[in-house]
């Protein structure tokens, strides 16, 4: 953090060799050119647009996420929309686009509407809901009557506050961004200071305050720093989309994470990486604007942990239902084999696949895909032209811990629960494939290690498994029998 706050610095003191009106306002050349001449820095209005924008990525990332834990994101919406009257008073103070006092006009109507809010939930019948909506329009309804008629004034014409509604990132210039430095540099020592009290308060408030917490004032606090993130970022992202840069960010961090920490580091990231996107490819062309470039570099990141995060992604979620389903229709195979050899007595080899269906009441075709499956996981291998399959140690190993997990199962359902032997087959079924080696233990010393099933069947035994587990060419013991396969 240091050092981004050192590279902001001398970002904002180096020469202002040449002056860009606007992002991408220059001599048309090529995308390659303008990719060089972005990323050289020579241009002040460059600078200032990604210094900008990477600010606004951090303080929108680290608010957005009590944002969304808080759930309160239609509270940050409505702030967004609340502001637009102050920025209209803080022109008309001395009409001009003083960053300070519009800066001072905007923070005040946004506390303004939090308070309204607040007042109408605790004075009314009324849901936060439909407070929040009646502020959002109330307010926004107003700020836009003041800038019309801003707009007719000679001055006002030419005052650039139509930068507020829709965000122009190129019409930043020192003074805001030193501002938007300011704001940052504050939320993040205050998030740093106060990291306790804002957590135990965004997660159990109720226990906070039982605690001795402040919740309210925390809270109030709270909307202080988003009021005043909201109204830097207005200029660049404009009224209409700085709550998407709120919200978004945080909520694809939060879907990638589950320790708050990590998720403020994320969200910080994910927004400064939307914004230097939406600065970098609005410099590429004079009709692509910035702030909407940069609400979709953000929900470009969403969609991606959406489909793709590691615990909670939609993709990762379906492969990972797929990946179990094949796994425990490879160890529901294995558990058959098992139960054809037990059958005989474990007198032969292999099993042949008309034996393995006739187990399974399945076709051939299908018992071979299963076979081919184990052998692709090097569990069996198949003989006699692929009509036999037997069992490698390993998947020899595993047969014998998937019949174990269900006999002992079985026995303890029916020692200890009570219940009858003919009624618990279907569970030991489903909690075969989900019992770790440590339940396993347990029910073994809780069974007495027990060696027969409720069905009179032998359940096998650690050594068995030892034994059983052997490098491949070793001899693998018979569970319950004492012999050699």
């Amino acid at each position: 953090m240091r050092g981004l706050f050192l590279f902001l610095i001398l970002v904002l003191l180096s020469p202002e060799i040449v002056w860009a009106d606007r992002i991408g306002d220059i001599s048309q050349t090529s995308m390659m050119d303008q990719a060089k001449r972005f990323f050289s820095l020579k241009d002040p209005a460059v600078r200032y647009a990604l210094l900008g924008s990477i600010l606004l990525g951090i303080s929108c990332g680290i608010l957005g996420s009590f944002i969304v834990v808080r759930r309160m994101a239609l509270f940050g919406d409505t702030l967004s929309h609340a502001v637009l009257p102050g920025v209209a008073l803080g022109f008309m103070w001395n009409m001009s686009k003083d960053p300070v006092a519009i800066f001072v006009g905007a923070t005040l109507a946004g506390i303004a509407g939090g308070l309204l809010v607040n007042l109408i939930t605790q004075t009314t019948r009324l849901k936060e809901d439909t407070a929040l909506g009646l502020v959002l329009a109330s307010f926004f309804a107003v700020g836009i009557c003041l800038l019309t008629r801003i707009q007719k004034i000679s001055t006002g014409s030419k005052g650039g506050l139509d930068a507020y509604l829709f965000g122009q990132a190129a019409s930043l210039n020192k003074d805001d961004v030193v501002l938007m430095g300011v704001v940052t540099v504050l939320a993040v020592l205050l998030i740093t200071f106060f990291y306790k009290e804002l957590l135990i308060t965004s997660f159990d408030a109720a226990f906070a305050k039982a605690a001795g917490f402040p919740v309210a004032l925390i809270q109030y606090a709270l909307m202080l720093l988003l009021a005043f993130s909201v109204v830097i970022a207005l200029q660049a992202v404009g009224v209409v989309l700085v709550s998407a840069m709120l919200i978004t960010p945080a909520a694809a961090a939060y879907l990638l994470t589950d320790r708050m920490h990590i998720m403020l580091l994320l969200a910080s990231i994910f927004g400064v990486a939307a914004g230097a996107a939406g600065a970098f490819f609005s410099f590429l062309s004079t009709n692509l604007p910035t702030g909407p470039l940069m609400v979709m570099g953000a929900s470009l990141v969403f969609v991606l942990a959406f489909l793709f995060g590691p615990k909670h992604g939609v993709i990762t979620r379906w492969w990972r239902r797929q990946s179990r389903s094949a796994q425990v229709q490879r160890e529901n195979t294995l558990k058959a084999i098992y139960r054809v050899l037990e059958d005989r007595e474990f007198e032969g080899e292999g099993v042949s696949l008309r034996e393995l269906a006739e187990n399974r009441r399945e076709t051939i075709d299908e018992v071979r895909g299963q076979s081919r499956a184990l052998k692709a996981h090097q569990m069996a291998t198949l003989h006699d032209e692929g009509d036999s399959v037997h069992l490698t140690p390993e998947g020899w190993q595993r047969a014998c811990e998937i019949v174990r997990n269900h006999r002992l199962w079985e026995l303890y359902l029916t020692n200890e629960a009570h219940i009858a032997s003919d009624h618990v087959h279907d569970d030991a079924e489903v909690i075969e494939h989900v019992l770790g080696e440590e339940t396993v233990r347990q029910l073994e010393r809780t069974l007495n290690h027990a060696r027969y099933d409720p069905h009179g069947r032998p359940i096998p035994g650690l050594m068995d498994l030892k034994i059983g587990g052997q490098a491949a060419g070793g001899p693998m013991t018979v569970p319950g029998y004492g012999r050699p396969i």
